[in-house]
């Protein structure tokens, strides 16, 4: 398992960002990431302030669910203070940091609406962002990313048939601590477009593998089905339903992702 000296000099040794990952905290179990960042973003840290733990033990996925992360994976929450406009990008940010992060080691992925990233269909990175406000005004965004890095996901019954790491993937143990230098790299080059939507909408649209697919999306309240049409610029998945008619989707979970019909 990387260790503080292992994760955190590296960072101190390499990392060449202004501030993304320049304030880095290692814990080697907590609860959850997004719990410490913030405490963090409540004391006052500074914008791309990141904590990291080497294990979770009640780590938070999407719409409710866990998240499982065991040794060997990078899992990270990072303080951001962006301008409340711009809240909808944050996902995108996030994604495509992620996918350019990995693929500069050597996987081809694809990023599935709003904010995962799958490698071959399955899941290698999931993506939580929660909000602090005051009185109304937003004061913090908490990013948190969980990269399955080194473990085999058979190991774990409850993802084996949907996710994978890095690891299985290259054949290979992957350096945690190079993951992480890469990540952080990549949030501030996006981050730092944060007043250039078109660009970081492009980016995203142009890397996501939900778009012409016959995809199922569970809202929270219901499910749609139909085929991925666009992205808005809201952010928003446009679907096109069976029917013909159009529905926005502002947030859910899509599965079942098939190949439309040539």
């Amino acid at each position: 398992m990387a260790t503080k000296s292992t994760i955190t000099s590296y960072l101190e040794q390499n990392l060449k960002t202004r501030y993304m990952g320049r304030v880095a905290h290692f814990l080697p179990i907590t609860t959850s990431t997004m719990d410490e960042a913030r405490k963090l973003a409540e004391q006052g840290s500074p914008n791309g302030a990141a904590v990291i733990a080497g294990k979770q033990e009640t780590g938070r996925g999407r719409m409710g669910r866990s998240w499982l992360s065991p040794e060997g994976g990078l899992a990270t929450s990072i303080v951001l203070r962006p301008p409340a406009n711009a809240l909808h990008l944050l996902p995108a940010i996030a994604s495509v940091a992620v996918y350019n992060a990995i693929g500069g080691m050597g996987v081809t992925a694809s990023i599935k609406w709003p904010n995962d990233v799958l490698i071959s269909g399955k899941k290698v990175c999931g993506i939580l962002i929660e909000n602090g406000f005051s009185a109304g005004n937003l004061v913090y965004s908490i990013v948190g990313i969980g990269i399955n890095v080194n473990f085999e996901t058979t190991r774990f019954p409850e993802i084996a048939g949907i996710a994978t790491s890095l690891s299985v993937e290259l054949g290979k143990e992957v350096s945690i601590p190079e993951v992480a230098l890469n990540l952080y790299s990549e949030m501030e080059k996006l981050y730092d477009r944060i007043g250039e939507p078109d660009f970081i909408m492009s980016e995203w649209t142009r890397h996501m593998g939900t778009i012409g697919r016959r995809v199922s999306v569970n809202t929270g309240s219901g499910t749609l089905e139909g085929i991925a049409e666009s992205v808005n610029p809201g952010g928003n998945l446009v679907l096109r339903l069976d029917d013909g008619s159009i529905r926005e989707v502002v947030a859910g979970d899509v599965s079942n992702v098939q190949d439309t019909a040539k």
